[in-house]
C-alpha cells in the first residue's frame, strides 16, 4: 500500500511536491468553517503571480517551488503539521535534481560520455579535439638555444607564430576590472551609510544608516488616517503594559494619551509620538509559553509581512514559532524562535500596506478614536 501523503513515489520530486501542495489548497475548506482561498487570492497573500502558483500546484507542469512559498503554503492552507518536513524535502530533491538536469554550456559531460557508438580516447563530434603537441593549448617543446623553462615564457603556435602565454594577456584586464569594481562598491558603501537618511517623519523606512541594526525604528504620531498593523500592535502592547486602548490601527487620542503615560513612567519624553526611544521600553521578548497581548502584537505583524498568513491567537503557538523562524531566516536574523529587540524592529519595518480595506474595517467602519 503506497504511503497516503506521498502517492505516486514512482514520480519525479517536483511533481510528487506540486501534488502534496495541491492537495493543501484542495483540502483547505475541509475543515469546519473553513474556506478554500481562491488561486488568485492565495497568489496575492503569497506575493507572487497566478500563472506561477497554477505551475507550482500542477503536477504535469510543475513548476519547482521555492522553499520560501512551501512553507508559506503550508502556514497559510493551515496544512498537517507532519507533513511540512516531508514538503521540505522534496522541495529540495527537486532543487537537485533542476540542477543537475541543467547542462553546463549546453551539454553535460555525462552526456558526452555516454553518447552511443563514443569510442575511449576518439574525439565526440562537438566536443574540443584533444591539444596538438606544440601547440599553445598542449606542452611546448623546448626552443633551440633556449634555457630549460623557456617554454613557459614563450611558446609556439600551432602554425610556428609565437604567442604570449594566455595569463599575461589577461593580466591588465583583470586589473582594470578590479580598479572600476573596487570605485563602484565604495560608492554603494557611501550612499548606504550617509548620515541623516533614515527613517521620515511619517514611519516609512528609508535608507540604511551607521547603527548595530540595519533598520530605524518606525515613527509613530497621532494622525486621523488607519496607520494598520504597526499601530495595532502599538495598542496590544500598551494593553499589555495595563493601558486600555483600542486595538484599531487608529493612532487618536486615546492612544496618545496611552502612549504619553508610558513615556512618563519610564521618565522618557512624554509627546506621544513613538519612534527609537519609545518602541525599545515597549518590545518583550516573547516566545513559548507566552500569551496575552505582546504575543498578538508579533501575530499581527507576522501576518503582513508576506511570507503566508500567521494565525492571530494570542497564544504562543509551535505554528508561531515556525513563522518566526522562517522570517528570522529570511531577513538574516538569528534564527531563535522568540521574538527579541531586533525581531521586533525588523517585523515592524518590514510592514506591507493592505491592498484594501482591512477586515477589522470594513466590520466595524471608522472608529470614535480617529476623530482625535
Amino acid at each position: 500500500m503506497r504511503d497516503q501523503a506521498d502517492p505516486e513515489p514512482d514520480r519525479a520530486p517536483g511533481a510528487r511536491l506540486a501534488l502534496l501542495l495541491r492537495r493543501w489548497w484542495e483540502e483547505a475548506g475541509s475543515a469546519p468553517g473553513g474556506a478554500r482561498p481562491t488561486q488568485q487570492a492565495l497568489a496575492a497573500r503569497l506575493g507572487i503571480d497566478q500563472t506561477t502558483l497554477s505551475r507550482y500546484l500542477n503536477p504535469k507542469h510543475p513548476l519547482n517551488a521555492p522553499p520560501r512559498v512551501v512553507e508559506a503554503l503550508h502556514a497559510r492552507l493551515r496544512a498537517p503539521a507532519a507533513e511540512l518536513e516531508r514538503a521540505r524535502a522534496l522541495c529540495r530533491a527537486a532543487l537537485e535534481e533542476s540542477g543537475r538536469q541543467r547542462p553546463a554550456g549546453g551539454r553535460t559531460a555525462a552526456g558526452l560520455a555516454e553518447q552511443p557508438g563514443a569510442v575511449p580516447g576518439t574525439p565526440t563530434a562537438g566536443a574540443p579535439a584533444a591539444p596538438e603537441a606544440g601547440t599553445s593549448t598542449g606542452t611546448a617543446p623546448a626552443t633551440a638555444g633556449a634555457p630549460a623553462g623557456a617554454g613557459d615564457a614563450v611558446r609556439a603556435g600551432r602554425y610556428g607564430r609565437r604567442v604570449r602565454p594566455r595569463s599575461r594577456r589577461l593580466l591588465p584586464v583583470l586589473l582594470a576590472s578590479a580598479v572600476v569594481l573596487s570605485f563602484a562598491a565604495g560608492i554603494a558603501v557611501h550612499a548606504l551609510v550617509a548620515p541623516g537618511r533614515g527613517v521620515p517623519a511619517d514611519g516609512v523606512p528609508g535608507a540604511l544608516r551607521v547603527s548595530e541594526s540595519p533598520y530605524e525604528w518606525p515613527l509613530l504620531r497621532m494622525r486621523k488616517e488607519d496607520q494598520y498593523t504597526r499601530a495595532r500592535a502599538l495598542q496590544h502592547l500598551l494593553n499589555a503594559y495595563g493601558y486600555k486602548v483600542r486595538t484599531d490601527g487608529f493612532f487618536g487620542a486615546e492612544t496618545r494619551d496611552a502612549v504619553m503615560r508610558f513615556q512618563r513612567e519610564r521618565h522618557l519624553v512624554s509627546d506621544g509620538k513613538v519612534g527609537r526611544d519609545t518602541w525599545p521600553e515597549l518590545v518583550r521578548t516573547v516566545g513559548p509559553g507566552s500569551s496575552g497581548h505582546t504575543v498578538l502584537a508579533v501575530q499581527e505583524l507576522l501576518d503582513n509581512v508576506g511570507q503566508g498568513g500567521t494565525v492571530v491567537s494570542g497564544q504562543y503557538t509551535a505554528v508561531t514559532a515556525d513563522d518566526l523562524r522562517f522570517f528570522q531566516r529570511t531577513h538574516h536574523l538569528p534564527v531563535t524562535g522568540r521574538a527579541d529587540p531586533d525581531t521586533w524592529l525588523a517585523l515592524l519595518v518590514r510592514q506591507r500596506p493592505p491592498a484594501g480595506a482591512p477586515a477589522y474595517q470594513r466590520s466595524t467602519g471608522m472608529p470614535p478614536s480617529a476623530s482625535g
